[in-house]
């Protein structure tokens, strides 16, 4: 008589499909043989006889590696293992007007996050050139822009520049790729909540302090600098928070 508590006398059964399975045979391959960038892996109908399946599987399997850039096609050299870039993948599926606000908040916020860890590395790699082509930037910014929600092509220039300074080829590349959703979240008024006015620097006062190459003093100034926004998301978070414990009438706010 079998028992009526079957969890752990029958083993759970796989029920990955066929293509699944050699995909993840495939990597277990490569990283058993230490394969690196450049070096060739073996032809599909190998390793289709090699596997037991068909080269339809091997070329499905290839595809899905081909997607997360795993592998790569090389003319006279066929197929190589090839340095995955994560930000190709991100670049595939960020699409700002899927991703619901609390998403969109988060990586705002990941800006944020960067932009003021970058202040070492921009001190320290920034050049006279650099300066001149920030000040040509800035030169049409106003007077007075603590409240003022800057144009996206202006703010995205200013901060596109500081991050090509910092050098690091990661990060310039995490920038272009969050420049849609930067759009999408400046458009949305998703940040067009109230600011209190607190010691603000502006992007003209953040190429002054750069010019002493003074990491501490930019990276406070960067933070001021950034003030509003924090404001704006931490306004947004507190509202949520007081209508879900009910404090706050949604008709209210």
């Amino acid at each position: 008589m079998i028992k009526n508590n079957l969890t752990g006398l029958i083993s759970v059964i796989d029920n990955s499909n066929l293509v699944d399975k050699v995909e993840m045979r495939l990597i277990e391959i490569f990283l058993k043989n230490k394969l690196k960038p450049g070096d060739p892996i073996p032809k599909e109908t190998e390793l289709a006889k090699a596997m037991g399946v068909s080269r339809t599987v091997i070329r499905e399997s290839f595809n899905r590696l081909k997607t997360i850039d795993l592998i790569e096609s090389k003319k006279h050299k066929g197929t190589v293992i090839k340095s995955p870039s994560l930000f190709n993948i991100f670049q595939k599926t960020m699409i700002p007007n899927l991703m619901s606000d609390t998403t969109l908040r988060d990586i705002f916020e990941l800006r944020l996050i960067i932009e003021i860890g970058l202040a070492d590395f921009i001190c320290q790699r920034v050049t006279p050139a650099d300066i001149k082509f920030l000040n040509e930037i800035v030169s049409n910014e106003p007077e007075k822009s603590d409240t003022f929600l800057f144009d996206v092509e202006h703010e995205k220039k200013f901060h596109a520049k500081l991050y090509e300074i910092s050098g690091n080829k990661s990060v310039i590349q995490f920038q272009s790729l969050l420049l849609p959703l930067f759009n999408y979240t400046y458009k949305s008024g998703l940040y067009n909540s109230p600011v209190i006015p607190k010691k603000y620097v502006s992007h003209r006062g953040l190429v002054e302090v750069l010019k002493k190459k003074d990491s501490e003093k930019f990276r406070n100034a960067m933070r001021a600098h950034l003030e509003n926004h924090f404001q704006r998301i931490l306004y947004i978070e507190s509202k949520n928070e007081a209508l879900v414990a009910g404090v706050v009438n949604p008709g209210l706010v």
